[in-house]
């Protein structure tokens, strides 16, 4: 379908024949669809878009497939058809056969192309706007004239990601139109229960961006109203935030009847149905009289029979082919080799990230006071000073927004770097680092690089809030690679490497290991070289498994008690791969794991299981951790001193396994 986009407009002429067809086309398919649901030949849900098309095909029309950076909503299946998804290829997805774009792995409504920067949906609907804005933001850093679409509903203008993308959109200029759909009803919940302010546009205020309320019934209003919206974020650089007052004229969904809907309001919105007012508009326009439209119609119910001709009999979905995978592969090439004596892991973060920035045009690294302040632990000192504001980026204090502009701009070719303040604070940002960057590639076949940096643990006096580990929190969300290093070799590599995998890698740093001792940094380039466990003592009696601090707690145990250990520090904590740990414990037939995360909350079960699970004949003595109590850590220096795992209680675990100890 050929049609002026943005920056040329349509003209009214041409217009309306454009956006009847494509009016039509999304209801005719949401029926077909909601029919092959009650037939039981879709499952899932068919989320109508009836009372919608004009907000839906209004909106599209001007943007530029391909170029622009958007994310469209479950109800807007006319918007994916304006930006060049077949009918053929909507109903696969829903059928999710073996012809399905997303090999039947994605939900039937969270359809979208994010190598064509048409992102796919995620139910929690606030997610999808930060990876617009970073999307947007990483094209025109790359100098393309893209805008950005991020639509939500009126329910989803409620979440915190709204508002916090919509600062993030502001501060960082990027022009992103950020559209409300409002049809009255969060699922059953009616506007009235929702907000207070008279327009949803009113908010664009407290932002210092422009906003505008419209009539969303009318395709030709919503059309005018989008394109100056365009022309004024070309113009300017900046959001611009524009209310749809639209209908949905049935239920949240096939499964809800809508009866919480007065009737008298279902009789208005009848009179108003945009597809008939649409009808009308086109029914008057010169040389377009009954026959003319009915040739429309006739169109379009060929084009989706012959789509349902197609699509009903393809074959279901092979489990195996192609395989399933979770993480994109590659990453494990050479980079340039690089050494520097003398480094303690605080130094070694920052030499780390230095590297990266001075060899990676594409990287930029965002958190908060990582600017002319440094960073919190001072690992970010400098950088702002030599590579500037565009790559050294201070960020509102919005961790889950930023974690989703991060994955915007992934997509886009620019590779972030993201630093939160402390390890606790990535719970704000679990949806988007869990659920939306860890999904990512399985849902949409496109890697998303994002390298996340964790200042974690205690020892330092921080209390709760700003001294847990979560290592074992993150480890049990799909698609995230976790890397845990000890010493400043181990830092530099676990960074460099973490950056150049595809995929969203989380790098903890623990804060008491900071400054603690001063080592020499050797790295000859071979990343794949480092994804491998760490022995840092061989010995035949107990196979001892550390992490984080609790290396050097492990080790001075066994040093002070001369015991024979095999010391290791898996490094990589997912995906897990113990082989030479399980190998080491079938040799010495015992094994100890020490974490400083709770005892149920870390992943000394993990190991043990796997230990057990493969060398559970070999072993001499029942497996033993050594933890924190599932406990919030202490902020008083005695009661922290108390809660976390020490030298002592490593020793009386080992002599328990092994025997009286020797001095």
């Amino acid at each position: 379908m050929s049609f002026p986009r943005f920056p040329e407009r349509i003209p009214r002429q041409q217009f309306f024949p454009l956006a009847y067809r494509a009016m039509l086309l999304g209801r005719r398919l949401d029926e077909r669809l909601l029919e092959l649901f009650r037939k039981g030949t879709v499952r899932g849900t068919v989320t109508l878009g009836v009372g919608n098309e004009a907000t839906a095909v209004g909106m599209a029309l001007p943007f530029r497939p391909g170029l622009d950076v958007m994310s469209l909503l479950h109800r807007d299946l006319a918007s994916h058809l304006l930006m060049g998804v077949s009918v053929e290829q909507i109903l696969c997805q829903y059928l999710a056969n073996a012809a399905s774009p997303t090999h039947g792995r994605e939900g039937n409504v969270h359809h979208g192309d994010a190598a064509h920067r048409r992102l796919p949906m995620i139910s929690h609907l606030g997610n999808m706007l930060a990876p617009v804005v970073g999307g947007v933001w990483a094209a025109r850093e790359r100098g393309d004239d893209a805008l950005g679409l991020a639509e939500i509903g009126d329910g989803g203008s409620s979440t915190g990601d709204f508002h916090e993308s919509l600062n993030l959109a502001s501060v960082r200029g990027a022009p992103v139109l950020f559209l409300v759909e409002n049809n009255h009803y969060a699922f059953s919940t009616p506007t009235s229960e929702q907000y207070r302010c008279a327009r949803l546009s009113d908010r664009a205020a407290g932002y210092g961006i422009e906003g505008r309320t419209i009539d969303g019934t009318d395709v030709w209003e919503v059309y005018e109203a989008v394109f100056e919206a365009m022309e004024t974020m070309a113009k300017r650089g900046m959001p611009y935030l524009l209310e749809c007052i639209s209908l949905r004229m049935c239920g949240h969904a096939a499964y809800d009847k809508g009866e919480y809907i007065p009737e008298e309001e279902r009789r208005s919105w009848a009179v108003r149905d945009p597809l008939g007012r649409c009808r009308a508009s086109l029914a008057g326009q010169a040389g377009m009289g009954p026959e003319a439209v009915a040739r429309i119609d006739a169109e379009v119910e060929a084009e989706i029979e012959q789509a349902l001709a197609v699509s009903l009999p393809e074959a279901r979905p092979d489990p195996m082919h192609p395989a399933p995978a979770v993480f994109a592969q590659g990453g494990k090439g050479r980079v340039e080799p690089f050494s520097r004596a003398g480094l303690t892991n605080q130094t070694a973060v920052t030499a780390a990230l230095e590297y990266v920035l001075a060899t990676v045009p594409e990287s930029f690294l965002a958190g908060q006071d990582i600017g002319p302040y440094g960073s919190a632990f001072k690992t970010c000192k400098g950088l702002y000073e030599r590579f500037g504001g565009r790559r050294v980026i201070n960020m509102p204090l919005a961790e889950s927004s930023m974690t989703g502009f991060a994955l915007g701009a992934s997509q886009i070719g620019l590779r972030p770097i993201l630093e939160f303040q402390f390890a606790d604070f990535v719970t704000e940002a679990l949806t988007q680092l869990g659920l939306n960057c860890g999904t990512w590639y399985f849902r949409s076949g496109c890697p998303a690089p994002i390298l996340v940096r964790l200042p974690c643990g205690g020892g330092v006096g921080l209390g709760a809030f700003h001294s847990g580990e979560l290592e074992g929190v993150l480890a049990r969300l799909c698609g995230l690679k976790l890397l845990y290093p000890v010493t400043p070799q181990e830092m530099f590599e676990a960074l460099v490497a973490g950056f150049h995998d595809p995929n969203p890698c989380v790098v903890f740093e623990h804060k008491l290991l900071y400054t603690h001792a001063k080592g020499d940094v050797a790295f000859d380039g071979d990343l794949a070289r480092v994804w491998r466990p760490r022995r840092y003592r061989e010995g035949t009696e107990v196979t001892v498994v550390a992490l984080g601090a609790m290396v050097e707690t492990a080790l001075a145990a066994v040093e002070k008690g001369g015991w024979s250990a095999d010391v290791w520090n898996p490094f990589v904590l997912c995906p897990l791969d113990l082989a030479p740990i399980v190998d080491s414990a079938g040799r010495t037939g015992r094994l100890l794991v020490v974490q400083e995360a709770g005892a149920t909350a870390g992943l000394a079960d993990r190991v043990v299981a796997q230990v057990c699970c493969r060398r559970h004949g070999a072993l001499k003595a029942a497996p033993r951790i050594v933890s924190a109590p599932d406990l919030p850590v202490p902020f008083a220096a005695e009661l922290e001193a108390v809660h976390r795992p020490d030298a002592a209680q490593v020793s009386a675990a080992l002599v328990e396994m092994c025997g009286e100890r020797r001095e």
